[in-house]
């Protein structure tokens, strides 16, 4: 009987996770692939990834962001003179009618700063993005392992801010 109830309960909890991390759609937008790094247990600051698709007519912007993690930004990253510098966006993000914009490793991301936990790897982390015309959408985040180029842990990659060059913030 106890292995029965612990094959129901594997089934269940099998079920329910890949949920926790799923896609989301409000009106015209998509947004797909929510993920974050892991960290290790002293960081202060970590990335989070995600891609959003407008198939509207009209564009939107990414404005604002909130988790009980710590304070999150919109960052984004580009190479000046060999030296990596990461800028926060504060007038936010637009996401134009018709088109994707991916936040990425080494490019436009999440920045969590302030942490009040590490990130785990195998938990998820909620986010609200708020958005000019889609409002408020709630989204789980998916822990991938440190170093990690994607939300499944595809390979590894330099540590947030670590590319060629020296990393400023």
């Amino acid at each position: 009987m106890h292995r029965i109830a612990c094959l129901v309960a594997a089934f269940a909890i099998a079920a329910i996770a890949p949920a926790l991390a799923d896609d989301v759609r409000v009106g015209s937008l998509e947004i797909a692939a929510p993920w974050i790094r892991a960290t290790p247990p002293a960081a202060r600051a970590a990335g989070g990834f995600l891609t959003i698709r407008n198939t509207g007519d009209t564009a939107d912007r990414l404005t604002g962001l909130a988790s009980p993690l710590g304070t999150v930004e919109i960052h984004t990253m580009d190479m000046t003179d060999g030296v990596m510098r990461m800028r926060h966006l504060p007038d936010g993000l637009e996401i134009p009618a018709g088109e994707t914009v991916m936040l990425k490793p080494g490019g436009n991301h999440l920045m969590f700063v302030g942490l009040t936990r590490a990130v785990v790897q195998g938990s998820d982390v909620p986010v609200t993005l708020m958005f000019e015309r889609a409002g408020e959408v709630a989204v789980m985040l998916e822990v991938a392992p440190i170093g990690a180029r994607g939300p499944s842990g595809d390979g590894m990659a330099a540590g947030h801010g670590q590319h060629e060059g020296k990393a400023k913030h």
